[in-house]
């Protein structure tokens, strides 16, 4: 079987990674070298690294929770009474198609079935609650470098952009999820007559 080829932001993810790896090198090298006493060389390196550091985090979040069973139908993944009116408030139906997919083809209703994209839905949602929590984490550089209201505010802009994809799964999938129990309603009728 092929292997499906590089979305745009997955593409866009690793160059950034690279990119900001090397930034932050050669930030770091000047700065704790000696060749430069600026502090915007260092804070140059520092918000490279951070780019590389909550990059990086969610690829290793998103393999590593592959391990984790993920049942769609399970009670953290049902729609909440308050959710639909948050998400009109938010007007997620205008922005969600918008948004940045990193496997577009994992949600591709021609080459795959729904039971499968319920089940990416669900996955991709837990990969972004990790990633929100993760994210937290990067408040501790603090320790190294000072400056705990910087790292703070990364930390919270990278739960944000989490966010977004958490809302987005969550208005998607009760109606995915109402068209399967349709689907299994009817299979089942058709299967008794």
């Amino acid at each position: 079987m092929d292997k499906p080829r590089k979305s745009g932001p997955a593409i866009f993810m690793y160059a950034a990674i690279i990119l900001m790896l090397l930034v932050s090198g050669i930030c770091f090298f000047f700065y704790y070298s000696g060749r430069t006493t600026k502090d915007a060389v260092l804070w140059s390196g520092i918000v490279a690294f951070m780019i590389v550091y909550h990059f990086w985090v969610r690829l290793i979040v998103g393999n590593l929770s592959k391990l984790i069973p993920i049942d769609p139908n399970h009670w953290w993944f049902k729609e909440r009474f308050f959710e639909p009116p948050l998400y009109r408030l938010l007007q997620v139906r205008r922005w969600k198609d918008k948004a940045l997919t990193y496997n577009p083809e994992q949600f591709d209703l021609k080459t795959r079935s729904l039971e499968q994209i319920a089940h990416t839905m669900a996955k991709s949602e837990v990969d972004h609650w990790l990633n929100q929590l993760i994210s937290l984490s990067s408040i501790l550089f603090c320790l190294l470098w000072g400056q705990f209201w910087i790292f703070l505010a990364t930390a919270v802009a990278a739960m944000l952009f989490d966010g977004q994809f958490i809302l987005i799964q969550r208005c998607n999938r009760p109606k995915l999820m109402r068209i399967l129990a349709r689907k299994q309603r009817l299979t089942s009728r058709t299967a008794t007559v």
